[in-house]
């Protein structure tokens, strides 16, 4: 689920006709100090972030005066929810309340229906007063019954205000709308105290207004290295691509700083879990499942290496994967060649054509500077991260941070025969005849030669995945004559 900022949802709230705080968004103490001198000084400064508990956490505070303000928001600046920095501040009006409710919306999942959760008491501690709680059902429409509405609030005002907040969550197809308070003021007027909202992912792409920059649920602001890979995903869809960033703190005082790359869910986390006991911290969660093209994988690998301070790259999946684990090989293998591995790498290509895998993995990284071992289904993540952690630690915590990216002499040469294809180009190096022959043998019938010279069979535009690993077969044949020289937008 993509997530909105509470100043964000509640723009859709007030284009619907709901009563919101009067404020503004702040991202300096300085504009902070100036909407609440604006405000009369009476105001509210709250942390844009998505988290639960913000005050808590002292991501909210009640202030009387803009200096106050000002001096809120310079700790509020300063704080980090995870691993990632409070950028945004919402500065606004105090409220003389009266009444709250609580009105949030959902998807009854077992019903597959949309669901209005609604309590005449707003607030905090909502999980706790569950009995006192009224579920009424919302059709796929957007219709809800305002007769028992009336009959929980005993409001015409409230029913009138929470009809509009379901109109909003169905014209902007919302996931979930939790209003928590809607509030009566002393005045008698209604207005959304609070709000959050999250678009479900496959709606986002209808909704370009809303500025959803990754149709994910995040808990931050996506990363650079978030955006690339998901604007990669987007682009490919042959199997699956995620990468989240991390929390890191305190780092430093663990084994390291390491790579994850998995395939598959529920194999992932025991991996996860695996290679966390060994104290080692891990920078970012990858996956790439369901297939992915050779592309996806090497393109996924060149974006966690691209992560600073790390000491290993850690794969490892479910072990029992249906997905044919070579691709993933050749993929990985690209990456760790051209990057000229520095750091350790344990890789479990456990699943189907495990065999192939990683002899593929092993053979063509066996060059590399650093050590590249691959394992199978009936190697345990715990078996696997001990070895890891052998690995890293003989290599004395050595990070990546020298490594960068290495392409052959004859790329770009005049010499050298090109073909462009959709993630980038093929490249020929000049080839005696015996080295055309074993190219053309190589590359899946999408090539032939007429004694030396390489000519194309077919459309190559994207068949990254069969030429990969015609190049990655030269390369363990000792023929490194091919090379798909494929930049990594935003890193390369």
């Amino acid at each position: 689920m993509a997530r909105l900022h509470e100043y964000q949802g509640k723009r859709l709230l007030a284009e619907a006709g709901i009563a919101i705080p009067r404020g503004k968004v702040a991202k300096t103490p300085d504009e902070v100090f100036h909407i609440a001198e604006e405000l009369g000084g009476n105001v509210v400064v709250k942390a844009q972030a998505w988290v639960t508990g913000r005050k808590a956490l002292g991501g909210v505070a009640l202030v009387h005066s803009a200096e106050e303000a000002r001096d809120a928001a310079d700790q509020m600046f300063t704080l980090q929810f995870g691993n990632f920095p409070v950028e945004e501040l919402l500065v606004e009006e105090l409220l003389d309340i009266s009444d709250e409710f609580f009105v949030s919306i959902t998807i009854d999942d077992a019903n597959q229906a949309p669901l209005l959760l609604l309590d005449c008491e707003g607030g905090s501690g909502i999980e706790n007063r569950a009995d006192s709680v009224a579920r009424i059902p919302i059709s796929a429409e957007g219709d809800i019954s305002r007769e028992t509405l009336l009959e929980v609030t005993n409001d015409e005002d409230i029913a009138d205000a929470i009809e509009k907040i379901v109109h909003v969550a169905r014209v902007h197809e919302a996931r979930s709308l939790e209003v928590n308070p809607l509030v009566r003021l002393t005045d008698g007027s209604i207005v959304a105290a609070d709000c959050r909202v999250t678009i479900d992912d496959y709606a986002v792409f209808r909704h370009d207004d809303l500025g959803i920059e990754i149709a994910r649920e995040l808990d931050h602001p996506p990363t650079k290295l978030e955006q690339l890979a998901y604007d990669i995903e987007q682009e490919d869809h042959r199997g699956t691509f995620y990468f989240a960033k991390l929390p890191i703190e305190g780092w430093e005082d663990s084994e390291g700083l390491i790579a994850f790359h998995g395939a598959g869910g529920g194999g992932s986390m025991m991996s996860m879990d695996a290679v966390s006991n060994k104290n080692f911290t891990l920078a970012n969660f990858t996956d790439t499942s369901g297939n992915p093209s050779v592309a996806k994988v090497y393109q996924a690998a060149r974006i966690i290496l691209s992560q600073p301070h790390l000491c290993g790259y850690f794969g490892s999946g479910s072990g029992v994967a249906s997905q044919e684990q070579y691709h993933s090989a050749y993929g990985l293998a690209k990456a760790f060649i051209e990057m000229k591995m520095a750091i350790p790498a344990v890789i479990r290509l456990g699943g189907n054509s495990e065999d192939r895998a990683v002899e593929i993995l092993e053979d063509a990284c066996k060059n590399v500077p650093a050590i590249v071992e691959g394992f199978k289904k009936d190697d345990t993540p715990e078996k696997c991260a001990q070895r890891f952690l052998e690995l890293v630690t003989a290599n004395k915590k050595q990070t990546n941070k020298h490594m960068h990216r290495h392409v052959p002499a004859f790329v770009g040469s005049d010499c050298a025969t090109s073909f462009p294809m959709k993630y980038g180009t093929f490249w020929i190096d000049e080839l005696d005849s015996e080295e055309a022959t074993f190219v053309v043998s190589q590359s899946s019938g999408l090539l032939e030669a007429n004694g030396t010279v390489i000519s194309l069979t077919d459309d190559i535009t994207d068949k990254d995945s069969e030429l990969i690993a015609c190049e990655i077969e030269c390369l363990r044949a000792g023929k490194p004559v091919v090379f798909l020289d494929m930049p990594v937008k935003g890193i390369d």
